[in-house]
């Protein structure tokens, strides 16, 4: 089972769309969210976009925008909302996601999950805490970053990082 774990979309439609797109070719099953989607009207193209699962976490500058669209969000048969932190488990991996990179270290430390997933810092990145991976795809945005996700394969535990410019020279 392949996944996508994305991150700090903050309502860039046109990357978001370039992302999926490649994400819909892939084979990616499930999609986690690690925050700051920013409106609700992402979460609806995203979930018009994309027919696997959404998992989604609230980042810091989702929580009022997204509970004021929670009910209709609530209607999208295939999103998922977490709050803050999100916990699932998929091919018989422990998953944790968050916004906040300090939140998730602890996460990992926790000795509870095989894999920890974050956003916040644009930037990606992955690190070990004892036998979790630590993983952050960095963002969607194309703020501060080149718009760059991450896909897993959880049979095979293979992560890679797609950077959205070497692909789409759009």
């Amino acid at each position: 089972m392949k996944i996508a774990i994305i991150s700090d979309t903050h309502d860039n439609l046109t990357t978001l769309k370039k992302a999926i797109a490649w994400m819909n070719k892939n084979d990616i099953e499930e999609i986690i969210h690690c925050g700051d989607v920013c409106s609700p009207e992402t979460l609806y193209e995203l979930s018009k976009m994309f027919a696997g699962k959404i998992h989604v976490v609230f980042g810091n500058v989702d929580e009022d925008i997204l509970d004021a669209g929670q009910e209709t969000i609530a209607e999208l048969p295939n999103v998922k909302l977490y709050g803050k932190t999100g916990e699932l488990i998929l091919s018989n991996k422990k998953i944790a996601f968050v916004h906040m990179p300090e939140i998730a270290k602890q996460l990992a430390a926790s000795k509870k999950f095989d894999l920890v997933f974050c956003g916040h810092t644009h930037k990606p990145w992955e690190e070990k805490i004892g036998v979790c991976r630590l993983i952050n795809p960095g963002n969607l945005s194309n703020l501060i970053h080149k718009a760059s996700f991450a896909v897993f394969d959880l049979e095979s535990d293979k992560l890679e990082l797609k950077i959205l410019e070497q692909f789409y020279n759009e």
